[in-house]
């Protein structure tokens, strides 16, 4: 056993819980995650013509004059949020210490199959994985995964 694997043994031992004698969470569930868009009408077409996520909303950033914050719906009430700062210099995607490493999204199975060739049709380069997985940047190169797992479940697994 390697020192990494008997560092994640101890932690689980010490911290994870069986199912049975969690407490239920204090959190209802995901509202929204907020992510950059250098070009707004780009992130809507990429996000709602590409993947199928419907825009619900694009309203005005209170805390940002002139920037926007708009949402897709990515079902179960949950949504994908993003904001635009026009005029600021913000760069490109960085993975950082404490930044996005990925939003892994839960599609249907069979609507899975379909999206995996919209990608291909967009020209977006893709890895799939575990035959359940794509992976993928978004135009503005933030790693979003599409998963036809269930919510709940990773690669068989258990995961709630």
């Amino acid at each position: 056993m390697t020192d990494i694997e008997a560092e994640r043994r101890r932690i689980r031992a010490a911290h994870l819980r069986p199912a049975g004698e969690r407490p239920a969470s204090t959190a209802r569930g995901l509202h929204h995650t907020a992510l950059l868009s250098g070009d707004v009408e780009r992130t809507v077409r990429f996000y709602q013509d590409v993947l199928g996520f419907p825009l619900t909303e694009l309203i005005e950033n209170r805390d940002y004059a002139g920037s926007s914050h708009f949402f897709f719906d990515i079902g179960n009430g949950n949504l994908l949020a993003f904001f635009d700062f026009p005029g600021l210099d913000v760069g490109p995607y960085a993975e950082v210490l404490g930044g996005l490493h990925h939003v892994a999204i839960s599609v249907d199975p069979q609507r899975w199959h379909e999206l995996v060739g919209r990608l291909g049709a967009a020209g977006v380069e893709y890895v799939v994985h575990s035959g359940v997985s794509v992976y993928f940047r978004d135009p503005d190169g933030a790693r979003l995964e599409l998963i036809a797992d269930p919510l709940g479940e990773m690669y068989g697994n258990r995961v709630l």
